[in-house]
């Protein structure tokens, strides 16, 4: 797990706060946004520290269902935390505090040419992907069925760009990776994906409107919180403005609401 030490000459903590540890199971892709969330955390609450498990949301919910202790969920899709609900684990309110959108990236120079998401069934291109479990897995999917509906890229589009597909991945940010590496020629990824250190070693390829996808990131405290008074002082955090100016500064977008 990660984890970020209390700031030096931070104000005393609000009444809210505790000093002890809350453990966040989130999805990979808020990692850099989540760091800088758990500073103003620990600022604010001096003595406390904010430890992470970042990961794909399908195998940290299976991680809580097997009894992981943790206090606070963020996974990148409604339908994992509505298993997590199913499951018992959270507790209401279940609320939508971030959005993302998709796009192609490649790798720097772009060897495979990729300019569209129609290149992505030419033969021969290699496609990375995650598993369909996996909340980036289903929403690439949900693109492909709204293209493949379409008819505009020929019949079959959605099975030829998945005959490209030469790796399915555990979570987006192993995804990144094997296109940073040149590994692969393309990947559908977050938008919020292409953070500063990323951006110099890809390049990004606009995902029409008409076959996009919204991914929604909910958030919730687990029933069985250790520290369910810290897990509640972290999701307000995040659902605050201070929390919105972190998400959208590192690619996020704003929830437009908050209840699923």
């Amino acid at each position: 797990m990660g984890g970020c030490g209390p700031a030096a000459g931070a104000a005393k903590p609000e009444a809210g706060g505790a000093e002890s540890s809350v453990v966040v199971f989130a999805a990979s892709s808020l990692t850099d946004a989540f760091r800088e969330i758990a500073a103003l955390y620990e600022e604010r609450y001096p003595g406390s520290r904010v430890q992470y498990q970042f990961g794909g949301s399908s195998q940290l919910r299976l991680q809580l269902e097997q009894g992981a202790e943790a206090d606070v969920f963020v996974p990148a899709s409604l339908e994992q935390m509505e298993q997590a609900r199913a499951a018992g684990l959270v507790r209401d309110p279940v609320q939508i505090f971030a959005r993302n959108r998709l796009v192609i990236i490649a790798p720097a120079g772009n060897p495979a040419g990729i300019v569209s998401l129609e290149d992505l069934a030419r033969p021969g291109v290699r496609l990375v992907t995650a598993a369909p479990e996996v909340p980036i897995g289903a929403y690439t999917l949900e693109m492909l069925d709204r293209a493949d509906q379409d008819g505009a890229f020929g019949a079959g589009f959605k099975e030829r760009v998945l005959a490209n597909v030469v790796s399915r991945e555990l979570n987006v940010r192993q995804v990144v990776a094997k296109v940073r590496l040149g590994e692969a020629d393309a990947a559908v990824v977050y938008a919020s994906d292409v953070t500063p250190d990323v951006r110099p070693h890809v390049g990004v390829v606009e995902v029409p409107g008409a076959y996009n996808v919204t991914a929604a990131y909910p958030i919730a405290v687990l029933n069985h919180a250790p520290n369910p008074a810290g897990a509640q002082d972290f999701v307000d955090l995040a659902l605050g403005p201070e929390g919105r100016r972190v998400l959208e500064t590192w690619g996020f977008l704003p929830a437009a609401g908050g209840e699923p």
